[in-house]
């Protein structure tokens, strides 16, 4: 049985000292839930505030990127080995990473690698633009993806790598696909991963929808059979807004 997983990306938003105070609401809320496991991802300014909020808590904390580098001269990156110990999850793959920091396949594919070098475990994020969509390319598109991406990755280092599905014309637009197409993308993407690694491997590999996930609809989605989670924008923000879509997962398909 695959453990439902939210995790909330907060882009960028939040002080280091909000995010104190935010958690300080967030974690006791989330307590009950322990069927589901609940990611928080603050800006990298806000991640030992983070840490120091949840310490005691079974809330995992993660990054929104990672260089593709060890150490060196690369102004403003952050990498793996600094994450290390301060962070479970960092997040690959986001839209907004591949459009305005021109991350390409191959780049998130080497920020694989690096993350699983150092222990922390990816959540690998792809998707469509509204054109591939409407010509009806979408699984062609992102299973393309999953192969750059996950290309020399082992099926050992496979369980520990989260595949979230986020189409960009969803994507802090309102729009939402509906759950049967999330559940064919998201199942076409478990295919794509069973040709590579197996039956075994594909089953227990964990993946999230996300795109204008809110608490109105998250049940639904829940209830598909290839989506075990979220990864959540806007309503990761809301103390109560999360908190329901927790709930939502916890009551569907959570331990």
């Amino acid at each position: 049985m695959r453990v439902p997983i939210i995790a909330g990306n907060w882009k960028m938003n939040k002080t280091a000292a909000e995010t104190a105070a935010f958690l300080g609401e967030l974690a006791p809320k989330l307590a009950p839930f322990t069927g589901t496991e609940r990611v928080v991802c603050p800006p990298f300014i806000g991640l030992p505030a983070a840490a120091a909020a949840l310490a005691g808590s079974d809330i995992k904390i993660g990054a929104q990127n990672v260089s593709e580098h060890e150490k060196g001269a690369y102004t403003s990156q952050v990498s793996a080995a600094m994450l290390e110990g301060l962070v479970e999850y960092v997040i690959i793959g986001h839209s907004e990473c591949r459009e305005y920091l021109g991350e390409t396949d191959a780049v998130i594919n080497r920020k694989i690698k690096a993350a699983l070098a150092h222990g922390l475990k990816p959540i690998f994020a792809m998707g469509e633009n509204l054109a591939v969509n409407e010509a009806g390319q979408t699984l062609a598109f992102v299973g393309g993806q999953v192969r750059a991406g996950l290309a020399d990755i082992t099926a050992e280092q496979m369980q520990n790598i989260v595949v979230a599905y986020e189409p960009i014309w969803a994507i802090g637009t309102g729009k939402s696909a509906n759950a049967q197409f999330a559940n064919e993308i998201t199942g076409g993407i478990r295919g794509v991963i069973e040709s590579l690694y197996g039956a075994t491997t594909a089953d227990g590999v964990r993946i999230q929808y996300g795109g204008s996930v809110k608490p109105s609809n998250m049940a639904e989605y829940m209830s598909q059979e290839h989506i075990d989670g979220a990864l959540v924008g806007g309503a990761s923000l809301v103390v109560d807004d999360f908190v329901s879509l927790v709930q939502a997962a916890q009551e569907t398909k959570g331990a």
